[in-house]
């Protein structure tokens, strides 16, 4: 066989005369892009990716359709392709309608995937369930629990009636385990390499579980009797059950992560003997001071921090709260707060809070069940000063408000009422207004203007090299588990890449987002969300035993398959992402009318997403050229093309034999298996690599079946590719 020299990005290598430039670059490893491509049909040359410089051309050439020639010398990445590349990119992007992750996914802090997790709970698989959960969230069962769940905003089938019920979903399947032999990852081969974590809250424990399961050594330090941080101090029981958080935490343990306790960070343990025997060490020590109200009168005896309130109540303190109460505050730990006082006694509990009940912060379930409980709402009041007497906090006197124009935070600003106040006796005040980072035995680590850590946001890297932060303790201070969570997620990549000494790209990856506002969902019936059965509130008021109580079985699958699936099923081999996620694209730059529309679903096994087409063609190409039935074709011209079923019909009234070959072709998600067929019958595509005597030469093909039929058959060797036959007769010669 003649063959040919040339050089691609500087490397020599021969290749078959008459092959193309994409034939020589791959047979040699080098990779060029291509989405309109594959060996089973004609070349096309649509997408425009495979473009390369050819020294001494002026123009790009196209590597699919350019053949080689001897003394070539080409580049495969140069400005000019990359230029040329990004264009075609971003005008396929621009016209492609579709969701890579779903909204609930891009919502959570911890990138969980939770449309996986939950399709895999509405098909009965529980154990894969908890296993997907826990490759972002380390206590499952015990977020499941006090997420305020902003996967749940952003969950679209909220826009037919309710979001699906993540939340609840995610504590079943995490429950569901600890009730059995509790899921343990693999550990990777050991490295020697030791982390030091600062903190057993949410970040640390996590940052622990994963950083161990790469193999690290790791060893958490924490300050509090036990491990858990503010999941364990600042969450009460009732909501939180601590068996359950323990027997989270003794998973983690048993991977081989090593827990000390009672150790305070600057007394008993110092950063230079962390960073003596260490690695590298991560400070996740949390935010545990209350933030003061600054009204006059708030040293007074019986007023408490919030978190104060609930870490004393939680560690078995007695803390003399008397039988009136009042509440600060319009979070969720205000709620915890008034709902643990209605626990301890007091006869009437109020909450202070300085706007209206719609604009409170705190969840609306938390708020309808300390009602029921008996909580007394004060709104548009605020606490203006504390009186005492003989050294106890006697009343408050009360600022009436009105709310004015919208604030920074989009709701509307509270605006006192001049002249008008309110007495209230009460015995106790609690100032649930929010927490912050104690900084004093933080000397050596450079801090914000906050008083908190000042960490990369990307790298989580501080001012000593080796040192990271996570957490509440860092730059703009507290926030919800999840967040923190999400943190140390990143955080262990950026680590794990520092003990290797590499640097971890930090760079946000280009997925596809749809437009909310061209979202049809008014086809979908509406089905009522379903919840956890909760205990009577005269049953739960006077107890701290846990308030819900949990998902069955049956509730579980049929709240999960509520799910709308938004999220791409091709997400993870999607060939359009990988090139997509290759280049700094910008599709936006040629936003304009979409030209494709969602198809519904016309066929049993397929099902056709046209609005994520790209118009590669090779659906139409091998339908026609290989299995020769031209089942779809090309719809209309230009911009406004689409991929249709012959005549328009529907793809059942077709010639369709269901092969699959479409499906398997298809760079995009465009063409999917049904999720119900992939619960039942699958496409039945098998692969082997045949030999036939064609021509006088031993020809060798990588054939394709669907129930034992021959569909495909692509030249799998040098004379299968040169017999001198069409790709029609080659695949008749395979099929007879």
């Amino acid at each position: 066989m003649e063959m040919v020299n040339l050089t691609i990005n500087g490397k020599e290598i021969t290749a078959p005369a008459g092959s193309t430039i994409l034939e020589a670059a791959r047979s040699n490893g080098i990779y060029i892009p291509t989405l309109c491509y594959d060996e089973a049909v004609e070349i096309y040359g649509a997408c425009g990716l495979c473009v390369v410089e050819a020294q001494g051309v002026p123009k790009l050439l196209r590597s699919c359709s350019s053949k080689v020639s001897e003394g070539m010398v080409i580049n495969t990445e140069s400005e000019r392709v990359v230029k040329s590349r990004k264009i075609a990119m971003e005008l396929l992007m621009s016209a492609h309608d579709g969701d890579c992750v779903a909204p609930c996914q891009l919502a959570c802090p911890a990138n969980t995937d939770c449309q996986g997790y939950v399709g895999l709970i509405a098909n009965g698989k529980f154990d894969d369930a908890l296993k997907l959960i826990k490759e972002k969230i380390a206590l499952p069962a015990s977020i499941g629990r006090v997420c305020p769940h902003p996967c749940e905003k952003a969950c679209r089938r909220g826009k037919v009636e309710e979001p699906i019920n993540i939340a609840q979903l995610k504590a079943f399947a995490a429950d569901l385990d600890l009730k059995g032999d509790a899921y343990l990852p693999e550990i990777a081969e050991e490295t020697d390499k030791k982390v030091a974590i600062v903190g057993g809250g949410p970040a640390g424990l996590t940052a622990a579980f994963y950083l161990r399961r790469m193999g690290h050594q790791v060893t958490v330090f924490d300050m509090m009797e036990k491990m858990g941080g503010m999941l364990r101090y600042g969450i009460p029981q009732y909501r939180l059950p601590k068996e359950v958080l323990d027997s989270e935490i003794s998973v983690i343990e048993k991977t081989g992560v090593k827990l000390v306790n009672n150790v305070k960070f600057g007394k008993d343990i110092t950063l230079d003997m962390l960073k003596s025997v260490n690695d590298a060490v991560i400070l996740a020590p949390g935010a545990w001071k209350s933030t003061p109200m600054r009204v006059k009168g708030e040293d007074i005896k019986g007023v408490y921090g919030g978190i104060d309130f609930l870490r004393s109540v939680i560690k078995g303190e007695k803390v003399d709260i008397g039988e009136r109460v009042a509440v600060c505050g319009g979070g969720n730990t205000a709620m915890d707060a008034c709902r643990t006082a209605v626990r301890l006694g007091a006869k009437e509990v109020y909450v202070i809070y300085r706007r209206t009940q719609q604009e409170m912060p705190a969840e609306e379930i938390e708020i309808k069940e300390s009602m029921e409980e008996g909580v007394i709402y004060k709104f548009l009041t605020n606490p203006v000063e504390i009186h005492g007497e003989n050294g106890r906090v006697s009343a408050m006197t009360l600022q009436l408000m009105e709310l004015g124009e919208p604030d920074a935070s989009g709701r509307r600003r509270p605006v006192a009422i001049e002249g008008k106040t309110e007495y209230l006796p009460v015995d106790s005040v609690i100032m649930a207004i929010g927490q912050k980072f104690d900084s004093t035995d933080f000397s050596s680590i450079e801090l914000t203007d906050r008083g908190t850590i000042l960490a990369d946001e990307d790298t989580f890297k501080t001012n000593i090299d080796g040192v990271f932060a996570i957490g509440d303790a860092t730059n703009k201070g507290a926030s919800i588990a999840i967040a923190a969570i999400g943190e140390a997620d990143k955080c262990v990549k950026v680590v794990d890449a520092y003990l290797k000494g590499e640097e971890y790209d930090t760079a946000e990856k280009y997925i596809s987002k749809r437009d909310e506002d061209r979202i049809d969902l008014s086809g979908k019936t509406p089905q009522p969300r379903t919840v956890a059965q909760v205990l009577d509130a005269q049953d739960r008021k006077n107890n701290f035993n846990e308030v819900s109580l949990g998902l069955t079985q049956e509730e579980a699958q049929k709240e999960a398959q509520r799910c709308l699936e938004c999220g791409c099923r091709e997400y993870f081999k999607c060939k359009l992402l990988s090139v997509a996620q290759r280049y700094d694209i910008h599709p936006e730059r040629f936003a304009g009318e979409m030209p494709q529309k969602y198809t519904r679903d016309d066929n049993a096994f397929i099902e056709r997403n046209t609005a994520k087409c790209i118009l590669c063609g090779l659906c139409v190409r091998s339908c026609k050229e290989v299995v020769n039935i031209s089942a779809i074709g090309l719809l209309g011209r230009g911009f406004k093309s689409s991929v249709t079923p012959a005549f328009a019909l529907p793809l059942d009234q077709t010639k369709c034999t269901n092969c699959g070959l479409c499906v398997k072709l298809c760079p995009t998600g465009a063409l999917t298996e049904k999720s119900a067929l992939k619960k039942q019958v699958p496409l039945r595509e098998e692969y082997s690599v045949e030999k036939r005597d064609i021509n006088g030469k031993e020809c060798e093909a990588l054939v394709s079946r669907y129930n034992g039929e021959v569909i495909r058959a692509v030249p799998n060797n040098d004379n299968a590719r040169n017999c001198g036959l069409s790709r029609q007769e080659f695949f008749e010669k395979f099929a007879d």
